[in-house]
């Protein structure tokens, strides 16, 4: 895949991203791929195992924890 195939991809999923998950996050909904980068991509967490189950462990402090949390919600399937 060449470079430029990569970004335009990236851009892409970026931009599908902000549409599906985060367009009711007025800081995130039109936010620019370096804003992108630097808020919920950079995330303070830690990843815990317990009960054959992964946990996500996201800091409380964290400024964007809540629209995180909620895109990951939006975006995950539909539990049964």
């Amino acid at each position: 895949m060449s470079d430029s195939t990569m970004r335009r991809t990236l851009a892409d999923l970026n931009s599908w991203l902000r549409l599906l998950t985060l367009h009711d996050q007025d800081d995130l909904a039109d936010a620019e791929p370096d804003i992108m980068r630097f808020r919920p991509y950079h995330l303070p967490a830690r990843l815990a195992e317990h009960a054959r189950c992964r946990w996500l462990r996201i800091e409380r402090t964290w400024p964007w924890a809540d629209a995180f949390a909620l895109a990951g919600h939006r975006g995950s399937p539909a539990q049964p």
